[in-house]
This record gives C-alpha cells, structure tokens and sequence, in this order.
C-alpha cells in the first residue's frame, strides 16, 4: 500500500506535486471520516473511523463497499474489438460470451506482466476493460479503445452477505452470477454489475455514471452494507493469495512466475509477449511466487530477504498482518531451484532481524484445514 502524503489544503499530491484524481464520492468519504492517502494517481479512502481490522472482518462475515473508481475503464467497442483484445492480451476470450468477465494479463514483449485486466464483456461488441489505476495509460496505448474512467464510478460490494443487502438496492445487480456481467437499470439510469471482486469472498462490482453514484453509494449503506477502504482490501487480497501489480506482477515478473499460466490461452493465435512466454514455459520458470506463515502477530514486509540457513532463496513480495489468521502473512517469489518445499522453515530478516516463518500455499484464507465448501 502506497504511503499517505496529504498538502496543505489537504488535497492529496502526486508525485509529480499536480493534485491526484477524486472519485465521485469523495464528499461521501470525507462525510464518514475516511482516511484519505493517494494511490496510483487517485486520492482514495485507506480506512474509516472502525479500522481497517474491523472492515476486514466485516467483508469475511458480512458485507463492505469499496470505492474503486480508481480503477480504470477502457471501452473497446465495434466489429474488430474482440480480434483487437484476442491478439493483445493473453486469455482466451474465445472461453467465454458476451455477458461473461474474463481475467487477463497485458504483457511486454519480454514476457513480464504490464497489468493484470479484468475484461467485462458488455454485448456483442462493447467491452469494458479494467486496467489498475497506474495503467490505464498503457493498456489505452495498447488497444486503443475510450477512456471512460471520469464518466462512472466502481462500487464493489463484497462479503457472504453481500448479495442479500444489494438485493434491496438492485435485484438485478445482486442476481448476476460469478464472472458473468449484466446491464441494469437504476432509477432510470443505465448501470452495469459484474459478478467479480479481490477479496476472496463472493460479491458484485456496480459501475455507476458519475452522476448518480453518491445515490447509489448511500442506498447501498442505507441496506446495511459497511464501507471498507484499500487497507481492508490490500489484506483480504493477500489473505486471499491474489496478486497485486507493482509487488507480484510487474516488469520482470511472468505469468507463470506468479503461478498464474491459466491466464494464457496457449491454444489461441499470437499475442504480446507469446514467444518469451513459450521460451519460460520451455525451460521452467526460475523462480515462482510462494506463501509464507510468520511464526509470530510481526509481518514479513516487502523487499525482505527469505533465507534458508546462510542461503537467500526468495524475496518478500507483499506482507502484512491477517485479521482472521492472527499471524504475519506474505507473498514471496521463490527460486525454484532451491526446491523448498510447503510446511518447510525459513527466515526472514526484516530490519535485520530473522523472523521465523514456514512456506506456505499461497492463499491464506480459509485455511487448508476448513470445512469443504467454506467461502
């Protein structure tokens, strides 16, 4: 999670010192008490007055909102789009319909992962394209296609409850299925819903016209619903063992690095990065991103040396503490030829201190040992 750096009238700056970008429902968050800190470019809520811990475990017993209109939206319509997306991006969208999403990656030529997408098939010949914030100037260079972001915000509703309570709101929405995508209207205006998230639990992600969307994001509240913000969902993504670019997907980092090669639609025609991809897969990739339990409540941190006896064999990717664990949890990525193993011990040495922990699977929650069928 990027740092908070706040100027003197409070507004947020980007690195560059220009203001960063503010979602529609910026007065929303300033309203509840939301901490405010920039984040690829936006200035965005990491907290609310509860505590990231408290939202956490809201989203894996209840349900939370998110505001991730940072998030970007290309739309890549007419007759050649889904030729355009085939030949540009890695998945196979010929696995899914119109009505679907897919999950994709955009690479560089070396292989190494420019952005993780998610791909909203609208129609016959709309998609909506979700790059990371930081991205969308890239994945707009890449396949052309409108930048929409400014025209809508993105509310995800997440947790085992989430779909009762926007069921209240939109029964269409709260009805679409896992990565499928559906058109609703609300009051009177054209939404979009898709059945995606990044926390590990179920719920639907509502793309909203601007102009409607502190509405929305009040009635969503109003059915009982309990806002959340990026702390919350940086520890229920690395609880959930899912990737976050900039730390396990990047420049240098594939694909099949990040244990992610069912992205690649090796059975479909050329696309970006195919021949590098194919070269890795060949010859094994050399390194490959692992879990790691911390022995104690301390967290491995990023940049951390993971180290079996005198010997670095990986590096921390992401870190943090796990509200439901009660333990530091990590990402790694991990030499191959080293050949550790699950359940194996290994140090990591944070502030020049070892801290004990033990290889793990990279999801988190729920544990390996919970009950079949656990959310």
């Amino acid at each position: 999670m990027e740092g908070a750096a706040t100027g003197g009238d409070g507004h947020a700056p980007s690195a560059g010192g220009t203001p960063n970008r503010r979602s529609a429902l910026h007065d929303r968050h300033v309203a509840l008490g939301a901490k405010l800190v920039p984040f690829g470019g936006w200035e965005m809520p990491l907290s609310y007055k509860e505590g990231t811990i408290s939202e956490h475990r809201a989203c894996r017993s209840a349900a939370v909102a998110f505001d991730v209109s940072h998030l970007g939206t290309v739309q890549v319509t007419g007759p050649d789009a889904f030729d355009l997306l085939q030949r540009t991006l890695t998945n196979d969208l010929s696995k899914v319909a119109p009505g679907r999403a897919q999950y994709t990656h955009l690479l560089a030529e070396d292989g190494s992962v420019t952005d993780d997408i998610i791909v909203w098939w609208v129609d016959e010949r709309r998609f909506d394209v979700m790059p990371n914030a930081s991205n969308t100037s890239s994945v707009l260079a890449a396949i052309g296609g409108t930048d929409t972001t400014a025209d809508r915000a993105v509310i995800a509703v997440q947790g085992p409850d989430a779909r009762i309570h926007l069921r209240s709101v939109s029964a269409q929405a709260a009805a679409v299925g896992r990565f499928h995508v559906t058109k609703f209207d609300w009051r009177g205006v054209s939404c979009v819903a898709a059945g995606t998230g990044y926390t590990g639990e179920d719920g639907v992600e509502c793309a909203v016209p601007s102009a409607i969307a502190s509405d929305f994001w009040d009635a969503v509240l109003a059915a009982g619903v309990a806002p959340a913000g990026l702390g919350a969902r940086d520890t229920l993504r690395l609880e959930a063992g899912f990737p976050l670019h900039g730390h396990e997907l990047g420049p240098g980092i594939t694909p099949l690095q990040a244990g992610l090669g069912w992205v690649v639609g090796w059975d479909k025609g050329d696309f970006v990065g195919r021949a590098a991809l194919e070269r890795e897969r060949e010859s094994g990739p050399l390194r490959r991103l692992r879990g790691l339990r911390a022995e104690g409540r301390q967290p491995p941190r990023e940049g951390s040396a993971v180290e079996r006896g005198d010997r670095q064999v990986g590096t921390v990717t992401s870190g943090n503490f796990s509200p439901m664990l009660e333990t530091g949890i990590a990402l790694a990525l991990v030499d191959t030829a080293a050949v550790v193993s699950d359940g194996e011990s290994v140090t990591v040495t944070v502030r020049g201190r070892g801290l004990g922990a033990v290889v793990a699977p990279t999801r988190a929650w729920p544990p390996s040992d919970a009950k079949a069928g656990a959310a």
